[in-house]
């Protein structure tokens, strides 16, 4: 099989380092196009579902659209797991396993762009004061 990926490195040598540890793993790396980058980081990234949502299970998509469908992400909740468990008659600790995972998942598949979004909306804000 095969994926592509991006990746922003600031420096040539971490992009020279991260090829030849893949490498190094058995990995065999193809460089599509490499360019310099001009602009802010945060605008040009595109988050796509499959980078968030890939990674879940069935039961673990199954778990958030159910969660959803019954106000559990509303503000306030309009329900708890025991209750969403109860009435889809399932086992509450497998059910609140399955949402947590996938909670967790698509945090972690977020962290990296809210990482870069901050480090760059703090970088705009330090420019315009600057100015």
């Amino acid at each position: 099989g095969w994926e592509y990926n991006r990746a922003i490195i600031y420096k040539h040598e971490d992009f020279e380092a991260l090829i030849q540890r893949l490498e190094m793993n058995g990995f065999f790396v193809e460089v599509m196009r490499k360019v310099p980058f001009e602009g802010f980081i945060s605008s040009s990234l595109t988050l796509t579902a499959d980078t968030l949502l890939s990674g879940l299970t069935e039961m673990q998509v199954e778990a958030l659209l159910t969660a959803y469908r019954y106000g559990y992400y509303k503000l306030p909740r309009r329900t708890d797991i025991q209750t969403i468990s109860a009435k889809e008659h399932r086992s509450r600790t497998t059910y609140q396993e399955h949402l947590k995972k996938a909670e967790n998942k698509i945090i972690e598949a977020l962290i990296p762009y809210i990482t870069m979004f901050k480090l760059n909306t703090s970088e705009q804000r330090r420019k315009m004061e600057l100015a």
